[in-house]
């Protein structure tokens, strides 16, 4: 081994023996609130991969999504296609409020997407459950973001993992939230006049 090598090789054994230290601290298992926000995408691809990780271990799960229309996407055709046994997918929402141009139905949707959000959370056989777009619903108070809150931190399930998504995430959220990840804009095509594409955006 040359002198770069060797100094190399000591550098990383340090470096694991602290990683390897720190991790023996970290001992407890608990059901996460995660919250994808933010103006840049990737929230809601994010929050499905760890749908279809869960989907991976053969773990139950459940989607909610409480804006997004009921339109072909990836995600969606493919869970309604081959996994509907192991995650259930209920697209509540009717399309995005300036699509809509009707609050109170929009309010009357979010509201039944939220009930039918805490009947899945509650079943303690799903591991997680994905509110997708659910900070839109809050940003716009379709709903309580206090009701929101008291619910997450008095009835979900110690086990359970609960994945909140879209932009503009109340303050109430994140303080109680274990996880949050802000997705920052740097660039975007659509900037350039590229529309939407199949495999990216749905």
């Amino acid at each position: 081994m040359t002198p770069d090598s060797d100094r190399h090789a000591m550098k990383m054994a340090k470096k694991k023996a602290a990683r390897d230290k720190i991790m023996a601290t970290k001992t407890d298992e608990k059901g996460l609130i995660i919250v994808h926000t933010g103006k840049g995408k990737g929230k809601s691809s994010a929050a499905f991969g760890m749908i279809f990780r869960c989907i991976a271990h053969g773990m139950q799960c459940a989607v909610v999504q409480f804006i997004k229309g009921g339109m072909s996407t990836g995600e969606r055709d493919m869970i309604l296609d081959k996994f509907q046994d192991i995650c259930a997918f209920h697209t509540m929402g009717e399309g995005f409020t300036w699509e809509t141009q009707d609050r109170d139905r929009d309010i009357e949707m979010a509201k039944a997407a939220w009930e039918k959000a805490k009947d899945l959370i509650r079943d303690e056989a799903n591991k997680m459950v994905l509110l997708d777009e659910i900070n839109i619903a809050l940003r716009y108070d379709y709903l309580d973001i206090n009701e929101v809150v008291e619910f997450l931190v008095e009835e979900k399930p110690h086990m359970t993992h609960v994945v909140l998504t879209g932009r503009n995430a109340k303050d109430e959220l994140i303080e109680i939230a274990d996880l949050v990840t802000e997705m920052e804009l740097i660039k975007h095509p659509f900037r350039s006049g590229v529309k939407a594409q199949i495999g990216v955006e749905f």
